[in-house]
């Protein structure tokens, strides 16, 4: 079981009483086995896997890398493997865990180099990681010298998959809860860096999640925002009438021009649009962890543009922002 009370100590030093008072409840709910039918299965596996002694753990590389395959027997490294594959699909990463390479569906650290030399420094902040899958990219950030990282995410499969890989790591100031945005206190001014990577879009509000970060920053802290865009000025959106690269929950794709007036008018300043990058199927795409269709198959297989609904192929924003 992970302690959170290191947790709450540091919620508590950011003035944010008002989530440690509700965030044991909160927590009960989400692991409360009858609300999800794969939970006790899953809870069990992760409990079947020993603490393994980790020789190295190293945060600063491509793949976050827990042990070395020298620190386990042959028996044991299958065992943890197939322990690891049980929880498919894996889909943010890469991980090395005691020379298992856990080659998830995306290349997670190709976008974590785009951003990286963007950020404010990390040190020593509290961090929020929204929509954070597995927690890939919260390990990523305590390894850039993040304090606390807090991660939540909605899927139980992720949060599993985090407990594990937290699990072989040992003891560490990165949580991954099961929840969404809309789960924290209003008012909260807790956080000194927030990430919202590959979630605007997936929000049928997107002025409503914008003002959702705004609201978990301190004063003068930093917004990092990565979402899906097009090509054009000024007010152009793309709204698809139904599925976009067969997704069926993707709502508002903005021109980056549009998605800093969406910033502008929520109350973030010094808004940097950092990089945009149309995803390549060697970002994304099927593995052995991953075994279902991805990225390749959404396309049009004449015109690799577009997607096979004939919309715009993904292009990704990275925006960054302050808050007064």
């Amino acid at each position: 079981m992970i302690d959170y009370q290191p947790l709450y100590d540091a919620l508590i030093d950011a003035k944010a009483d008002a989530w440690v008072k509700i965030l044991p409840e909160q927590l009960e709910r989400g692991f409360d086995q009858s609300r999800h039918g794969n939970l006790a299965e899953w809870q069990a596996l992760v409990d079947s896997v020993p603490v393994l002694p980790a020789a190295q753990r190293v945060l600063d590389t491509d793949a976050v890398q827990i042990g070395g395959s020298d620190d386990l027997s042959a028996t044991a490294k299958n065992q943890l493997e197939s322990q690891l594959k049980a929880l498919h699909p894996w889909r943010k990463g890469p991980y090395n865990l005691f020379g298992i390479h856990v080659d998830t569906e995306w290349r997670s650290d190709w976008k974590w180099n785009r951003l990286k030399d963007h950020i404010a420094p990390l040190e020593h902040r509290l961090v929020l990681d929204v929509g954070c899958g597995n927690g890939y990219h919260c390990w990523r950030m305590l390894g850039a010298g993040a304090k606390t990282v807090v991660g939540i995410d909605p899927m139980m499969l992720n949060v599993m998959q985090f407990q594990l890989v937290r699990k072989l790591y040992g003891e560490a100031p990165v949580y991954v809860l099961p929840m969404g945005i809309e789960d924290m206190p209003y008012g909260l001014k807790a956080f000194d860096t927030v990430f919202s990577m590959g979630v605007l879009y997936h929000r049928r509000s997107p002025i409503d999640h914008l003002m959702e970060l705004r609201d978990c920053l301190q004063p003068g802290g930093e917004l990092v925002l990565e979402t899906l865009v097009i090509d054009g000025g000024l007010g152009q959106v793309l709204l698809p009438e139904d599925r976009y690269a067969r997704m069926r929950n993707v709502w508002f794709l903005p021109s980056c021009d549009t998605l800093v007036s969406w910033l502008k008018r929520c109350g973030f300043k010094n808004i940097r649009v950092v990089d945009v990058t149309v995803t390549s199927i060697e970002e994304q795409r099927t593995t052995e962890w991953m075994i279902f269709h991805s990225l390749k198959d959404f396309l049009d297989a004449k015109n690799p543009q577009l997607t096979c609904e004939g919309l715009p192929a993904p292009k990704r924003a990275i925006v960054i922002a302050n808050v007064a």
